[in-house]
């Protein structure tokens, strides 16, 4: 059975382990933005928390954030965060 948050159904269970996918333009510094971003709202980050990989072109990058999400409040923030990221390009 779906657990509820604030009162909306919702297919996870909090807390949870939730991946962000985020891509941009392969430059200096947008791994270590998309971190910081996710970090913001969603306390730590460990090193085997990140993936990154380049497109196959090498322009864009792929940057995957795992966390330990506590809330569907909390995810909501970091997307929306990112999304007004200029350097953001896609966001899953």
């Amino acid at each position: 059975m779906p657990a509820s948050d604030n009162g909306s159904e919702t297919l996870l269970e909090f807390p949870c382990r939730f991946p962000i996918k985020v891509m941009g333009r392969n430059e200096a510094g947008f791994t270590e933005l998309v971190v910081a971003a996710v970090r913001e709202h969603g306390g730590t980050i460990g090193d085997g928390d990140v993936a990154s990989r380049p497109s196959r072109t090498g322009r864009y990058l792929a940057v995957t954030v795992t966390f330990t999400a506590g809330s569907r409040d909390q995810i909501a923030a970091i997307y929306r965060l990112l999304s007004a990221t200029e350097q953001v390009l896609y966001l899953l």
